[in-house]
């Protein structure tokens, strides 16, 4: 059965940290905050959560929660990311063989970006985003050592 169209679908990107250490409990809430506040402004449309696969730090945060919701799963990562422990994401999309090879397909199948704290990929395309002039929700989330 073929997915709805995309104008019934909100597709949320999530990024941030992944293999750094961050107060998990912040940042659930954080994700929460972020999510209620695209569920209240899209009421009408179903909810896609894609971020980068791996079922580490955030991204596995930002799917556990959205699987709660009843929320659709989509892992977009580079083919290194299956070294990992992967999300059982529904639908799930390898681009190149590098960290960052990924973030251009990421991008532009997202409508709005949420980042939950994050290191430089997730810096670089949160700015890239706003140029887009698209919809972001962003938490500092300090690391922890």
């Amino acid at each position: 059965m073929p997915e709805k169209d995309s104008f019934s679908t909100i597709r949320i990107g999530v990024t941030g940290y992944s293999a750094q250490k961050f107060d998990v409990a912040e940042a659930q809430r954080m994700l929460r905050d972020a999510y209620n506040k695209i569920d209240k402004k899209h009421r009408d449309k179903s909810k896609t959560v894609v971020s980068g696969l791996t079922d580490l730090g955030v991204p596995a945060l930002a799917y556990r929660e959205a699987k709660t919701r009843g929320w659709r799963t989509v892992g977009i990562a580079c083919s290194k990311a299956e070294e990992f422990d992967c999300f059982a994401v529904d639908e799930r999309v390898i681009v190149g063989n590098e960290w960052g090879k990924e973030s251009e397909t990421f991008l532009n199948s997202i409508d709005v970006l949420v980042r939950v704290g994050g290191g430089n990929q997730a810096k670089r395309e949160t700015e890239t985003f706003k140029k887009l002039r698209k919809q972001v929700i962003e938490y500092d989330l300090p690391a922890q050592k």
